[in-house]
């Protein structure tokens, strides 16, 4: 399962979030999800969709068992980051930023 540890980290590392991150996001210990990274263990179904979800990313990329290899520009590096983020937030402050981005799309034009 070397290539899933792997596309665990790169995934987590482009995100610009921390494996403690992604297993709390997920609902994960430290530990558990420490396992999953190292390639010792592997995940049940439901906890590798948590995890994908997490990630932003399908699972057939966490696996690696896409054909096609996903070459992201800068921009939907960012809006992916944006999107794995925001699901990490309760709906009072994606009220507040919500507020921001209108103000910042405002000021651009």
């Amino acid at each position: 399962m070397e290539p899933f540890s792997s596309n665990l980290k790169r995934r987590a590392e482009q995100l610009g979030i921390s494996n403690a991150e992604v297993a709390r996001r997920a609902g994960l210990s430290d530990r558990r999800y420490g396992n999953y990274i190292t390639g010792h263990r592997e995940p049940d179904l439901a906890t590798l969709v948590r995890i994908a979800w997490v990630l932003n990313v399908s699972i057939d990329e966490l696996l690696g068992t896409n054909s096609e290899e996903n070459v992201r520009t800068t921009d939907e590096l960012f809006q992916e980051r944006i999107a794995a983020a925001l699901k990490a937030l309760q709906s009072d402050d994606l009220q507040r930023l919500l507020v921001m981005i209108e103000a910042l799309a405002a000021a651009k034009k």
